[in-house]
């Protein structure tokens, strides 16, 4: 292996440099995740005790670093049971699509005009409606397979039939690709959150906050009560939004670069 340099008695290797890069990769990608959550100041506790830990083995203080490995070894498992959250976010976001779904100006356009067209004309029956945007394609397989395949073009029409009470699918979510309706009827999951502004919120919008919290997709819901119509985007709910502000909300999501 070759050798870069020497630091004292420690050579320091080629392969230490690649091992390195590695591990501060791992690190960032972590760290980009559970930034902004309470994780991440015992996040970077963690990381201190075991750069420190490190040094003091290359150093050869061996009782000081079998007392950090102590603290280190109850810290990951501490970790883990605390921030389960964040830990299942990690591991969702590792197997996320890497190609992402572009979708053109004039798609763009489509798309939003017949979602906003259809939850306005829902919102006024006060027929309950769950819509799913999801532009990265990261929502997994076992998601799309807990409802009904369709595949089909959007259209305003066809929302607004998927949700009809009578209709055989309008429990559960449409998920919207691009500018296709890729399934009807999926279960998602229920988020830990069970209020908006003090008030109790119902299944619909716990499931719209459970997926917004794991993946980049922005959901629509229709209120079967009230016929208010809200979004829910990275956990956060908004409720009584008006057409232009939807329209807004949903051409901008579309629109931006992550």
């Amino acid at each position: 292996m070759i050798d870069l340099f020497n630091i004292g008695f420690y050579t320091f290797t080629l392969l230490d440099l690649i091992d390195i890069l590695i591990i501060s990769f791992i690190i960032y990608s972590v760290y980009k995740v559970v930034k902004g959550t309470i994780a991440v100041q015992m996040f970077i506790g963690l990381v201190l005790i075991l750069l420190s830990s490190f040094i003091f083995q290359t150093l050869n203080l061996r009782t000081v670093a079998w007392l950090l490995k102590l603290i280190t070894d109850s810290w990951i498992i501490a970790f883990i049971i605390i921030f389960h959250p964040e830990i299942r976010k990690i591991l969702l976001q590792l197997g996320k699509n890497p190609f992402r779904i572009k979708i053109s100006e004039k798609n763009v356009e489509k798309t939003t005009e017949a979602i906003v067209d259809a939850c306005f004309d829902m919102s006024e029956l006060q027929h309950g409606a769950l819509i799913v945007l999801d532009k990265n394609g990261e929502i997994p397989q076992n998601i799309f397979d807990s409802g009904d395949e369709l595949n089909a073009d959007i259209s305003t029409i066809l929302i607004k039939s998927i949700f009809y009470p009578r209709s055989p699918l309008h429990d559960g979510a449409v998920i919207i690709q691009k500018d296709i309706i890729r399934s009807a009827r999926c279960t998602l999951p229920l988020s830990e959150q069970k209020s908006y502004k003090n008030q109790p919120i119902g299944t619909r919008h716990r499931a719209a906050l459970g997926i917004s919290e794991l993946f980049s997709v922005l959901v629509v819901i229709v209120s079967e009560e009230t016929g208010s119509i809200g979004i829910a985007y990275k956990g956060i709910l908004n409720k009584g939004l008006s057409k232009n502000k939807l329209t807004e909300t949903i051409t901008n999501y579309l629109k931006e670069n992550d």
